[in-house]
């Protein structure tokens, strides 16, 4: 097996996981997954992440009911950030929208100063 075909985790253990909408491809959102949450995805059916903030397993939509039907995970070619397909019962955001990636950028305003 090659080096690019092992998953390479981050030094906390993580992997970045791009979420796409399985059917229309909109991208959803961004989160971290490490290896129990890859267990626990393939386990329930539902995408679940590894939260850094409260250092610990969250499967989204566990309180919500705003769940994400896990479709298929496909690795980059440097295998260190995944692409995550599923079916997401209601809004993917904690904001109530679809997406996490509704607000434009604008790089006058929304860039730190240098």
């Amino acid at each position: 097996m090659s080096e690019a075909e092992v998953i390479s985790f981050d030094e906390k253990g993580l992997i970045p996981a791009v979420v796409q909408d399985a059917d229309t491809n909109e991208v959803l959102v961004l989160a971290w997954m490490n290896r129990e949450s890859i267990e626990h995805t393939y386990k329930t059916g539902h995408v679940t992440f590894w939260s850094r903030s409260r250092n610990e397993l969250w499967e989204k939509g566990a309180t919500s009911g705003n769940v994400l039907n896990f479709v298929s995970i496909a690795k980059n070619c440097e295998a260190n950030s995944f692409l995550v397909k599923a079916r997401p019962v209601g809004p993917t955001c904690h904001t109530n929208n679809q997406s996490c990636y509704y607000r434009p950028f604008a790089p006058e305003t929304d860039l730190p100063p240098a």
